[in-house]
């Protein structure tokens, strides 16, 4: 089972993708926001489709006590509406820090802010993917 994740900014839409197994995560590209949501979610149903996915995963920016704030509140709106585009299942995953551990990851790898938000959309797509991915495979234990 091939998953794509998303983790919707504001700006940018990162976005990975696993194996086939659905074991790994890796990221692939960023969807700019352009001001048509559409236009965007048209975009990652294209993705869908070249990457042959069965199911995406949005990550929901969940405030550090769990509560729903306006952000995650933003989040779910935009869900609803993705549920209207794309041809596959959505599920949701708590995404909390994973903007925060990309940008650390890239720190460590020595690449700067300037250059690193290029891919930190992705790379935090990647990490909610792979979190999801997890989760799934640990329940099946």
């Amino acid at each position: 089972m091939r998953a794509l994740g998303l983790d919707l900014g504001t700006k940018r839409i990162g976005v990975a993708v696993s194996d086939s197994d659905g074991l790994l995560a890796t990221p692939i590209e960023v969807v700019k926001r352009l001001g048509d949501i559409s236009k965007e979610h048209l975009a990652i149903e294209a993705l869908i489709k070249e990457w042959e996915v069965d199911v995406v995963v949005v990550g929901v920016p969940y405030s550090l006590d769990g509560s729903i704030g306006p952000m995650a509140r933003k989040t779910f709106a935009e869900v609803k509406k993705l549920e209207n585009t794309l041809s596959v299942p959505i599920e949701i995953c708590d995404e909390r820090l994973t903007t925060v551990t990309a940008e650390r990851s890239l720190r460590e790898q020595g690449i700067t802010s300037k250059n690193g938000r290029k891919v930190v959309d992705q790379l935090a797509a990647s990490i909610l993917l792979q979190a999801w991915l997890d989760s799934r495979r640990n329940s099946e234990v």
